[in-house]
């Protein structure tokens, strides 16, 4: 007998991400990152918030408001402690385009088994683009390059 399987419930996690600078913030994620813009709400004739995508990730964007109603300002610096993982078939890949694109990143390191490149948004968010590989642990890419 077959075994009955649900429908899928949840499809995606997207995470949402505050922002002090939508123009900021688009520069770096389209330009900087090769995202797409693939929902926006603009209601005062400039993007307050958008969802951007490239491939199989995506993240949510909104500006804060610092007055009115919907006025918010955050305790500490945005971004702080908030690390997101986007796992790729070749990071090192993704570091050239990075690099390429003006995008400034640490070294690319190897930890647990996959190539590491870090970046930090305009807001402080941070986010690793990882790739799977068998260089020896804690290797640094420029080690790596000379070998």
């Amino acid at each position: 007998m077959q075994e009955y399987l649900p429908p899928k419930n949840i499809q995606q996690a997207v995470p949402f991400f505050a922002v002090a600078n939508m123009e900021a913030s688009i520069r770096f994620y389209v330009e900087g990152l090769g995202f797409e813009i693939i929902a926006r709400w603009e209601p005062r004739g400039k993007i307050e918030w958008c969802c951007v995508q490239r491939e199989g990730a995506a993240l949510m964007l909104q500006e804060y408001h610092t007055e009115g109603p919907d006025a918010w300002t955050p305790e500490g610096k945005l971004g702080v402690g908030v690390s997101i993982c986007f796992i790729c078939e070749d990071a090192l890949a993704l570091y050239h385009e990075f690099v390429a694109n003006g995008i400034s990143t640490t070294e690319p390191f190897v930890g647990n088994n996959m190539w590491v490149i870090n970046l930090y948004d305009p807001d402080g968010y941070t986010l690793n683009f990882e790739s799977s590989t068998d260089v020896p642990e804690e290797t640094r890419y420029s080690e790596w390059e000379q070998a």
